[in-house]
């Protein structure tokens, strides 16, 4: 395993042990809100830190990029970013709801070189370094080999939590329900696209995303020998919000399927920009 690697493994169980330990008393957690059914716990800020510490002590000239902000600023010029989401899916922790995660990416000079995709529920590792494959748990993994997407199981998210873009999210996931075998919302994106490269999905979609959300679950993808793109399949996925991640004969169709709504999809973007 590549060093880096190691590391941010080293930091996501760390991470893991923080989560498992608040899992075990969550009506005592203090929790507040960032906005419209977006929820922060201690725990969030709490693996946050024990994952800043980890990485920077091994490698303290690297810059951090962390959804609650830990260490912001610090080492701005650095080739090395990494890209942190210490707690995808705090909803659902704070409910009990088994299916959340952790999420460490390494990107180089805009490359994401490493990922680390760890489910502290199941004990789920996932890893991956750019041109090694991706791993579940040291054992190699690949996407799914269906051809048709109406075989296809398919994954998403609502986007948005203060409810703009719902109209056009629903006619999307109304195609897909329409097209597919089945559509699932499990609620942590970074964990929905480790599944893609498992082949647990067949295909991904989601609108809205950071790129904590993104970062360490394309590095899967794209080593497990899926594709990843925005709506249009293009490559601008991991600060564009908008992903797309399947087998590639489902990505093709997935982007068939879901061009009509990203005119739809901008205008509404245009219309909620300030000035635009």
């Amino acid at each position: 395993m590549h060093p880096m690697l190691t590391t941010a493994v080293k930091a996501a169980r760390r991470a893991g042990n923080v989560i498992n330990r608040g899992a075990r008393d969550l009506d005592l957690l203090q929790v507040s809100s960032k906005g419209p059914k977006d929820f922060v716990s201690e725990i969030d800020h709490a693996a946050e830190a024990a994952i800043v510490e980890t990485l920077l002590g091994a490698y303290p000239t690297h810059a951090i990029l962390a959804e609650e902000g830990t260490a912001k600023g610090e080492n701005a010029e650095a080739e090395y970013v990494w890209i942190i989401d210490p707690l995808d899916g705090t909803t659902n922790f704070l409910h009990g709801f088994p299916q959340y995660c952790v999420s460490i990416a390494l990107e180089h000079r805009g490359i994401v070189t490493q990922g680390v995709i760890y489910d502290p529920v199941r004990n789920d590792l996932f890893t991956a370094t750019r041109g090694r494959g991706a791993f579940l748990n040291d054992r190699r993994i690949r996407v799914s080999k269906r051809h048709h997407l109406r075989d296809c199981l398919i994954g998403t998210g609502f986007p948005f939590r203060d409810g703009s873009f719902l109209d056009t999210y629903l006619a999307m996931m109304k195609e897909m329900i329409t097209h597919t075998a089945g559509l699932r919302r499990p609620g942590a994106a970074a964990l929905d696209l480790a599944y893609v490269a498992a082949g647990c999905y067949d295909g991904f979609f989601e609108v809205g995303l950071n790129p904590w959300d993104v970062a360490a679950g394309s590095l899967l993808v794209l080593e497990a020998g899926g594709l990843i793109g925005d709506l249009s399949g293009e490559g601008d996925y991991l600060r564009g919000g908008q992903v797309i991640a399947a087998n590639p004969k489902i990505f093709a169709q997935m982007v068939q399927a879901l061009s009509p709504f990203r005119a739809a999809m901008a205008r509404e973007v245009a219309q909620k920009t300030p000035g635009a």
